[in-house]
C-alpha cells in the first residue's frame, strides 16, 4: 500500500510521475501536482535532497490529493525526516543510501510512520562491489543488488515494499526486470530511466514497458521524460490503454490520412484530442477519412465518424449508422456526442452502484 493506493496483486497498474520544481517552493510544487492529478496520476514522487525539502514536504503532503513518495539519495536522515513529514512511501537507492545500519534506521522510521518503501536500483549507481564483481552494469548485478536490499528489509520484518531495477538502456532494463520477476514476488515499479525528450522518451518507454507489461511483469509505472510531469502521466495511460490493461478517457482511433480523405483528418483529430482531454470516462471514438476502413472501424467503437463525398460524412453510434454531418460541424458535433455518451455511462454507473448498496 502506498498511502491509500494498492500496488501489486490484482490491483490496477498505477501511473506515477515526479515533480521537477524546487521542493521548498511549496506553491510551485503543489501546482505541478495538481496538473498531474488532473490527468489521472495515481502517485507522485517529490525529491528531498535537503532539510528545506523535507520541511516543505509536510505541507505538500497535506495539499496533495494523491499519495506522495519522498525521493531520497545519499542522506538517510532525509528519509527519516520525510517519514515524519507524512510521506506515503520512501524511495531509497541502495547504491548510495549508505550502510545496512542506516537502512535499518530508515526501516524503523517507515514502520513508525506507516510508510511503504521502494528499493530503487539504478544501473548508473550500482554498488562498487557489484561493479567489481560483474565488471559493468548488467541484469545480474542489478537483480543481486535488489535482492540483497530486499533481504535487509525482510530481516527487519518489513514487507510493505516494491522494487525497481531501472536503466536507460531498454534491453538492460527489460532483462533486469525479467530476472527480478523470476526471483521474487514483490510488486515491481517499472521504468526506463532517463529515456529522453517527449518523442524519443515515449518511444523508448513504450518499447521497454510494453514488452514487460505484455508478459505480465509490472505493477506500477513511471515514464521518465524530459517533459512536464503531466506529459509522463498521459503517456503512461496511453501505454496501458494500448495494451488493454487500463482505460481512462477517450481512445481516439484515427487514420494517418491520405489522398482519399474527405475531410482534414489530422487537424480534426488534434482539435478533438484537445477538446476531449477532460473526459475521464472510458470510451472509443473512431475518426477515419474515407469509406475504405471507416465503416469497419466504426462498427467496433462507441462513436464513429467516416468521411464521405461532397463534404457530407457518416456518424455511427454503437457501430450503427445514425446520421450524416457536414464539414463545418465536425469537431463541435463529435465533442457533444462524446460528452453526452460519457454522461450517460456515468449516470448508469451511479444507478448501478446505488442498486448494489
Amino acid at each position: 500500500m502506498v498511502g491509500s493506493v494498492p500496488v501489486g496483486g490484482d490491483a490496477p497498474i498505477t501511473v506515477q510521475t515526479m515533480t521537477n520544481t524546487p521542493t521548498p517552493d511549496v506553491g510551485a510544487t503543489v501546482d505541478q501536482i495538481r496538473r498531474a492529478e488532473a490527468v489521472g496520476c495515481d502517485i507522485v514522487r517529490v525529491s528531498c535532497p535537503d532539510e528545506d525539502s523535507t520541511r516543505a514536504l509536510k505541507e505538500i503532503v497535506r495539499a496533495a490529493k494523491i499519495p506522495v513518495v519522498a525521493d531520497i539519495h545519499f542522506h538517510y536522515r532525509r528519509a527519516i525526516e520525510a517519514a515524519e513529514a507524512g510521506a506515503a512511501c520512501l524511495r531509497i537507492n541502495p547504491g548510495n543510501i549508505g550502510s545496512a545500519e542506516r537502512v535499518r534506521e530508515v526501516v524503523k522510521a517507515a514502520k513508525d510512520h506507516g510508510c511503504a518503501i521502494r528499493i530503487g536500483v539504478n544501473a548508473g549507481s550500482l554498488e562498487k562491489d557489484l561493479l567489481e564483481k560483474y565488471g559493468e552494469p548488467c541484469p545480474e548485478a542489478m537483480v543481486e543488488s535488489a535482492l540483497d536490499h530486499a533481504r535487509i528489509l525482510e530481516d527487519n520484518d518489513f514487507f510493505n515494499f516494491k522494487i525497481s531495477v531501472k536503466a536507460s538502456d531498454v534491453f538492460l532494463a527489460v532483462a533486469a526486470y525479467q530476472g527480478l520477476a523470476d526471483a521474487c514476488d514483490y510488486p515491481l515499479h517499472l521504468g526506463i530511466t532517463e529515456a529522453g525528450g517527449l518523442r524519443v522518451g515515449t518511444v523508448k518507454s513504450s518499447i521497454g514497458l510494453g514488452m514487460l507489461l505484455w508478459s505480465g511483469i509490472g505493477d506500477t509505472i513511471r515514464v521518465s521524460l524530459s517533459a512536464e510531469p503531466e506529459e509522463e502521466v498521459k503517456v503512461g495511460f496511453d501505454i496501458l490503454k494500448s495494451l488493454g490493461l487500463r482505460h481512462r478517457g477517450v481512445n481516439v482511433i484515427s487514420c494517418p490520412s491520405c489522398a482519399r480523405q474527405q475531410f482534414e483528418v489530422i487537424k480534426t483529430v488534434e482539435a478533438l484530442e484537445a477538446r476531449l482531454a477532460h473526459i475521464t470516462t472510458p470510451m472509443t471514438l473512431s475518426v477515419i477519412g474515407c469509406v475504405v476502413n471507416g465503416p469497419g472501424e466504426a462498427r467496433e467503437t462507441d462513436i464513429g465518424f467516416t468521411g464521405g463525398g461532397n463534404g457530407t460524412h457518416q456518424v455511427y453510434i454503437a457501430g450503427v449508422p445514425n446520421h450524416r454531418l457536414k464539414d463545418a460541424d465536425i469537431v463541435d458535433h463529435l465533442v457533444s456526442l462524446v460528452e453526452k455518451k460519457a454522461a450517460e455511462i456515468e449516470a448508469a454507473r451511479s444507478t448501478a452502484a446505488e442498486a448494489a448498496e
